[in-house]
């Protein structure tokens, strides 16, 4: 073990190292491995055969902590972490449903069901907001680079391919194209030279997000060849790294008693020392997630390192669309040293049916969650809806001349020039998302359609 994260691991309180954090299995399920699921073999055979039916379609992944830890198996199916990470009928539309659930009762050969399968995936608009079209840069040559996504001017996203997985998949994911197997819906980037060198080329860029997926499954060693060259003085335009994951809730081991965790909290130590911001964006969305042994001793173990961490979450239905839940939350993170940060709405995509909450609810639930916090808690922003030209926050309902509008309003946008910039919707109380809305006031269109149509067919011709 090298002697720097010998250190790091000396500073953790003992029981980190001798409390039973040491060596706790990772225990993986997927589709294939329902039926060793014990707790689920409590549940009516019906509900089994719609867990195999939706999971055909959409990913499954689950492992021993989250069913151990997380679920409570008296409150099936309500309980919120079961409805976050396992599937449900709902999940999929009644139509999409039967037609996969008829193949398999009727032994379909493997062909005609994947053949089936991959149409109702392609029905589920598997990567929102023009993220292929609009979001991937090109090199000199023209060539699409794979792996990487600039769709604001100072932030990069970034999608290594060793961590294009997750240590558990969430039900509502708006990234679930990623992890069906279908490589023609995936975006990742094997090579850490690619990132580096358009990083290098593009000085503008401040910030740079390693996404996926969850980066955090991914070995240190890793982890390390994508950090470790960003110390180097070609990099200073890099401030801030951001590193997104939802490890602090489904496997909160990996900064415990993992194998090479000292050496990732020594990592982490050391990009905070040599002047980088290092943000763990942690994506939370209930309570009960920060309510364990593991979660709260994982916490603070990253905020030992410098690192902050910010909390983040789409507003769902069946799992955390209450404001009680939401102010829970909140506070939690708050005492922990968590800073929230987005209430999101959920995307366009997926079994966006089954999760999507209406827009003037969404409202509703985060002003009534934000009345109930201090001011340390209200550093929360939303609701937000990452649509195409940008993230577009729903600030308000009010009445115009006599017209009942939202009022919303550019938080980020394709054009820095539309951030901040006020702009009104008819108000709709069944909208749940952007491209419901109408312009009110007797708008035509809303003040950046235009720009955004020429910039949309503009990179798509080139």
């Amino acid at each position: 073990m090298p002697q720097q994260t010998q250190k790091v691991m000396q500073q953790w309180p003992l029981h980190v190292l001798d409390g039973g954090y040491e060596n706790v299995p990772f225990k993986v399920f997927t589709q294939r491995d329902l039926d060793r699921i014990a707790p689920l073999q409590k549940l009516p055979e019906a509900m089994r055969f719609e867990m195999k039916v939706v999971s055909s379609v959409l990913p499954f992944r689950v492992n021993q902590y989250v069913i151990d830890e997380l679920i409570d198996w008296s409150n099936i199916p309500a309980d919120p972490i079961f409805q976050l990470t396992f599937p449900q009928r709902g999940m999929l539309a009644p139509a999409h449903y039967d037609r996969i659930a008829a193949l398999l009762r009727d032994g379909a050969d493997k062909a005609t069901l994947n053949a089936a399968i991959g149409e109702v995936r392609l029905a589920l608009n598997p990567h929102p907001a023009d993220q292929m079209e609009m979001n991937m840069p090109r090199d000199a040559a023209g060539n699409r680079l794979d792996g990487i996504q600039h769709k604001y001017r100072e932030t990069v996203l970034f999608f290594p391919s060793q961590g294009q997985t997750c240590h558990a998949y969430c039900t509502f994911c708006f990234r679930w194209a990623q992890f069906v197997g279908d490589k023609t819906l995936r975006i990742a980037a094997s090579e850490a030279s690619t990132l580096h060198d358009y990083l290098k080329a593009h000085t503008e860029v401040t910030d740079l997000l390693f996404t996926g997926g969850d980066p955090m499954v991914m070995k240190t060693k890793h982890l390390k060849a994508y950090l470790e060259p960003l110390l180097e003085p070609a990099f200073d335009h890099i401030q801030t790294i951001r590193i997104g994951t939802k490890a602090l809730t489904f496997w909160p081991h990996r900064f415990l008693g993992a194998e090479d965790a000292g050496e990732l909290i020594e990592l982490l130590t050391r990009m905070v020392r040599a002047g980088k911001h290092v943000a763990v964006m942690a994506h939370y969305n209930h309570w009960k997630e920060l309510d364990t042994d593991a979660a709260r001793e994982a916490i603070r173990s990253i905020r030992s390192t410098g690192a902050q961490i910010r909390a983040q979450g789409p507003l769902i239905a069946h799992i955390n669309d209450d404001p009680d839940v939401w102010a829970k939350m909140w506070k939690m993170q708050v005492k922990l040293g968590i800073i929230p940060y987005y209430m999101f709405v959920e995307r366009d995509t997926g079994a966006r049916g089954y999760f999507e909450v209406p827009l003037a609810r969404a409202w509703e639930i985060y002003r009534q969650a934000i009345q109930r916090v201090s001011g340390l808690a209200r550093t929360a922003r939303g609701p937000s809806m990452s649509a195409s030209p940008g993230k577009v926050e729903v600030q308000g309902v009010t009445e115009i001349n006599g017209e009942k509008v939202f009022v919303l309003r550019f938080i980020q946008g394709r054009n820095p020039d539309w951030v901040q910039r006020p702009f009104f919707a008819k108000y709709d109380d069944t909208a749940g998302w952007l491209d419901h809305l109408e312009p009110a006031l007797g708008e035509a269109e809303f003040f950046y359609e235009a720009e955004y149509r020429a910039l949309r067919d503009d990179k798509l011709a080139g």
